[in-house]
Formats: structure tokens, C-alpha cells, sequence
């Protein structure tokens, strides 16, 4: 599946492009997007500026020792150059900015920065703690060489932990703002993988209503396919023990005929099924499958009856829904095929009525002496699909069922399906 690689990932902060897509930084923490090198070079710039700034004002009015105007101006430079490392960093960078904001006016612009950088990757348990440090180790350098006319040391303490605390508070808001952003990043994902697996279930059970689909048209069809070309060897084979004539051009056409119309609809029917199943596919618009409901009943039954299979039908139901319908064609249909299938030659009855709200479909057929339930039992594909199909009709508590089994020589299919008219 494409990732949904945004185009603008470059204006994005690395977390955040990381957590769109990870080839965009290749994943490594250290890597920066187009707008990280747009921030980092502007904090630089500024804590330079910042850095000049005071070593042409304040260190240019306030006398210092010689060692610690060197060591001012050579710590700032430092901290400055050390913000390139400020994202693989900010704990280390931070404790260094405490350490040299007790003695370095130089290094105001860095250590703000280094502040702001550490509440934003590592939050306010190592950011806020800060604040009160750096104004514990600054408090002698304040008291020691800051001049009188500047103003009160005090002074200059409260606004001094207020400025580091407003740049602690900008970088905690920062940080809550992208972890806003990614938690909502992992609802949509959570979302989108749980609307993927809704979707993957809606085709694998699409994938099994076509599958026994192909089922019932397939075992239907062949079944008929079977009693005509096992009659005529029937005949044949009676034909050649000269137990009886053998059969005319006119019976091998009719035959034929019979066998060929048969096997053009199984392909027709087959060929729907398939197309239906193209059009599932993505690129495809879904088509409903052409199904047969209650009003094909009849026609089944008079096919199967015309092919040589007894068939006695009492359908005492109308008006029934679409769904149904479906359902009870495809009863009648399977019972049908296993009453071809074993017993052939035997008389099958179909009854569709309702009782106590419920469309109650029944197929009977006797089976030959001695045949056990196990010997019936086959493959059941067939009906285990069928009874996932009747299943699926609800109606309050109620549930369609599907019952088959074999008792006192006859074999009986039975579905009730909740209907109430």
C-alpha cells in the first residue's frame, strides 16, 4: 500500500515528519527537515546577535576581571556553536546553559534557546528544575559585578527567572502542541488500520457469499449434467445386453441437446458469478449478483422435473422479501442436487409454508436401504454454506436455522427463516 507521504514534509518539524513518513528523515532522530534548518539557523543567528550585543553593551560598561571577560565571551561562542546539537542533545546542552549562564552575559541568546530546546524534547520534568538552578549558581555573579545604577540585584533576579521561565513555558506549549498533533496521528491510524480490517473482513465474506454461489450453481448444474448422461449410458448399456432398444437419432439428439443446454447455462452462470467477482475488485464498481428468489422456484422445480428427477412442490408463501426469497431457492436448489447426488432415481418432495413467523422450507427424499447418515455426509460444503446463509436472517432474538438428517430411511432438509409478514 503507498504511504501517504505529505508533500509539504518539509515545512514539518522532524517528530512530526517521522511520524507522517520516516524515509523523509530516513528515521534517524538526528537528521532535520527543510524547516528545522530554517529554525536552527535562525536560533543561531539570534544567540549571536544576542552575543554581540552584550559584548558591546554590557561587557563594554561593566569592568570584570580579565579572566572572566575572556572566560564570558569564550563560553558564550561556545554554547552558540553548541546549538547545532541541540535536537541530539537537549539534557546536556541544558545542564551546560546552567552551568555557563552563572558567569557568561554573553551566552543569554544560547541559553534561552538551550532552555526552550530541552522543555520541548524532554518536557517540563527536566526543564523546569532548570530555572531555579541557573538562578541559584547566577545569584554571586549578579550580586558581585552587577552595578548599581543597572539596578537592584533582586531586581534583576525577578526578571532574569522570568525570562527563562517564559522561554520553559514557550517550549512546553510547543510540546504540547505536537503531542496533540501525533495523538491525533494515532487515532487516525488506529482508524484507518481498524477500517483496513473491517474492509478485509467485508471481502473475505464476500469471497465466501461467491464461493457458495459458485457452489450452487456449479453442483446444481453438474448434478443434472450427471442424471442425463448416466441415464443414456443406462440405456446404452441395455441397449447392449439387448434388454432393450437401443436409442434412436432422435433421443441421442434430444439427449444431447439436453447436455449441451445444461452445460451452456452452468458457463453462463458460472461466467456471472466471476464477473461479479472482477467487480469486487478495487478498480472496479461492485455489481450485485444476479440471484433467483421465490418466484424461481417453480422454474427450478420444472427443470429438475423435465431432466427426470421426481419432484413433488407445495408452495403455500408469498410476498416474502428479496432476501428471503434468495435463501429459499437456494434451499430448495441444494436439497435438490443431494437428493441427485444419493438418491438417484428417488422422489423428492419441497414444502415452503410459514409457521410462527417463519418461512419453513422442507426437502424429503427416501435413500436407498442400508445407507447410513455417514455414508450422506460427503464434503457438506453445500451445506455448510447454506446454513451460514439461513443464519444470517434475524429477527429480535430469533435466528434462521438449518437442520438435516437422516430418520426411518428418509432424508430430510429442513430451514426455518424469521420472517414476520
Amino acid at each position: 500500500m503507498a504511504t501517504d507521504r505529505p508533500l509539504d514534509a518539509w515545512m514539518l518539524p522532524g517528530e512530526l515528519a517521522r511520524a507522517a513518513d520516516p524515509s523523509v528523515v530516513n528515521g534517524s532522530p538526528g537528521r532535520r527537515t527543510g524547516r528545522d534548518w530554517a529554525v536552527d539557523v535562525a536560533f543561531f543567528l539570534l544567540a549571536v546577535a544576542v552575543w554581540l550585543g552584550e559584548r558591546y553593551s554590557f561587557l563594554a560598561e561593566v569592568p570584570l576581571p580579565r579572566w572572566l571577560f575572556l572566560a564570558d565571551l569564550s563560553a558564550g561562542a561556545l554554547l552558540c556553536l553548541a546549538l547545532w546539537w541541540r535536537r541530539r542533545f537537549p539534557v546536556a546542552l541544558g545542564v551546560v546553559a546552567v552551568a555557563v549562564a552563572a558567569f557568561s552575559n554573553t551566552a543569554t541568546g544560547a541559553v534561552l534557546v538551550a532552555f526552550f530546546n530541552l522543555a520541548v524534547h524532554r518536557g517540563w520534568r527536566w526543564s523546569v528544575p532548570m530555572v531555579p538552578a541557573a538562578l541559584l549558581l547566577g545569584a554571586p555573579y549578579v550580586w558581585e559585578y552587577f552595578p548599581g545604577y543597572l539596578g537592584l540585584p533582586l531586581v534583576w533576579m525577578l526578571l532574569i527567572g522570568a525570562t527563562l521561565s517564559l522561554s520553559v513555558a514557550a517550549g512546553l506549549a510547543v510540546r504540547a502542541r505536537r503531542q496533540v498533533v501525533l495523538a491525533l496521528r494515532e487515532q487516525t491510524d488506529a482508524v484507518r488500520r481498524e477500517s483496513e480490517l473491517r474492509l478485509e473482513k467485508a471481502r473475505e465474506a464476500e469471497r465466501d457469499g461467491l464461493a457458495r454461489e459458485m457452489h450452487d450453481v456449479l453442483a446444481h448444474r453438474i448434478s443434472l449434467l450427471a442424471v442425463h448422461a448416466g441415464a443414456l449410458e443406462f440405456r446404452a448399456e441395455q441397449s447392449a445386453a439387448g434388454k432393450a432398444d437401443p436409442p434412436t437419432p432422435e433421443e441421442l439428439q434430444e439427449s444431447a441437446g439436453v447436455v449441451r443446454r445444461n452445460a451452456h447455462v452452468a458457463l453462463e452462470e458460472l461466467r456471472g458469478v466471476l464477473h461479479v467477482l472482477r467487480a469486487a475488485e478495487p478498480d472496479h464498481e461492485p455489481t450485485a449478483p444476479p440471484q433467483p428468489g421465490l418466484d424461481q422456484v417453480a422454474d427450478l422445480v420444472e427443470e429438475v422435473t423435465a431432466s427426470g428427477q421426481r419432484v413433488e412442490l407445495t408452495l403455500d408463501v408469498a410476498g416474502i422479501p428479496d432476501a428471503v426469497g434468495r435463501t429459499v431457492y437456494r434451499v430448495v436448489q441444494e436439497g435438490m442436487t443431494n437428493a441427485r447426488k444419493h438418491a438417484p432415481g428417488a422422489g423428492v418432495r419441497v414444502s415452503v409454508r410459514t409457521d410462527e413467523g417463519c418461512v419453513v422450507v422442507a426437502v424429503t427424499n427416501p435413500v436407498p436401504v442400508g445407507v447410513t447418515e455417514g455414508e450422506l455426509a460427503g464434503a457438506r460444503v453445500g451445506l455448510h454454506g447454506l446454513a451460514e446463509r439461513v443464519r444470517i436472517h434475524r429477527d429480535g432474538a430469533r435466528t434462521g436455522t438449518l437442520e438435516h438428517g437422516l430418520r426411518d430411511g428418509v432424508f430430510r432438509l429442513e430451514a426455518r427463516i424469521p420472517w414476520v409478514p
